[in-house]
């Protein structure tokens, strides 16, 4: 085992809910209501993403608290794409996550912004400042541009105690550009997939629709103990969840950590 200040490194799926899932993963017959008790039971995290669709409410959040879980909660999307600056959404969803946290099950909270979004100074005020509206909340920001990938961007999340997350996605020109960064106690890491032609034009579904062969998972191995040595908790998530393929690569994963004594046998 390497020396580490990590507590745990927990893998995981961006969402739960997906009908192909269907004897892929959930066993046929299954109620839709009885997904995530036994997703709980072959895994230790998930990502929440209808929280994007959808602000999330407090009764919600309170139905997620009898599951063994560690979550991400996905910001809505007035925060990240549409970003609304008024301070009602913000207060919505913050009373709302709150209750995760209180409960110690929020591992942390996503914000996922779009290409769009690039690095210029009105969205760096615009970033900063959601960010210390939530400031009590465990933060994580991904980007989608490459001009945020830089040395200046790095330490100001640090010395505020903000998280970043780093990602596997396709290698392509205006694309995001290999990067490793943690910034806070939480490192983060999501695989997205490597469908190159449909990166650009796909869909929620098509976009992420790529199945990581076992050498592809192995080339992170390396970065993934660099950040369990950096971090207190390590997530890692993979999106790429058409046909139960984020099932199959999330437990290849694991037996790859787990042979590298990163998580327990």
């Amino acid at each position: 085992m390497i020396e580490s200040k990590a507590s745990s490194i927990k893998i995981g799926t961006s969402g739960y809910a997906y009908p192909d899932w269907v004897e892929a993963f959930y066993p046929v017959g299954l109620p839709k209501g009885k997904w995530l008790e036994f997703y709980a039971e072959h895994f230790d995290f998930c990502e929440l993403n209808f929280s994007y669709y959808r602000m999330p409410t407090e009764k919600q959040m309170e139905n997620f608290l009898k599951y063994p879980l560690s979550f991400a909660i996905k910001a809505h999307k007035s925060l990240t794409h549409d970003r609304v600056e008024t301070p009602q959404a913000r207060q919505d969803f913050l009373r709302s996550v709150k209750i995760l946290d209180e409960e110690d099950h929020l591992g942390a909270v996503l914000l996922q912004f779009p290409y769009s979004f690039s690095y210029t100074p009105e969205n760096r005020k615009y970033l900063w400042n959601l960010l210390e509206d939530l400031v009590t909340l465990p933060l994580v920001v991904e980007f989608r541009h490459p001009g945020w990938i830089r040395d200046s961007v790095f330490l100001e999340l640090k010395q505020k105690g903000w998280g970043i997350s780093m990602l596997d996605s396709p290698k392509l020109k205006g694309g995001m550009p290999p990067y490793e960064a943690v910034t806070s106690d939480i490192a983060y890491l999501r695989f997205h997939g490597r469908n190159d032609e449909n990166w650009w034009k796909g869909d929620n579904v098509s976009r992420y629709d790529y199945e990581y062969s076992q050498e592809e998972l192995e080339e992170w191995l390396p970065r993934i103990t660099d950040m369990a040595r950096l971090a207190k908790t390590t997530y890692v998530s993979f999106n790429n969840h058409a046909r139960g393929q984020a099932i199959k690569n999330a437990n290849q994963m694991t037996d790859i950590l787990k042979k590298a004594n990163l998580l327990p046998a």
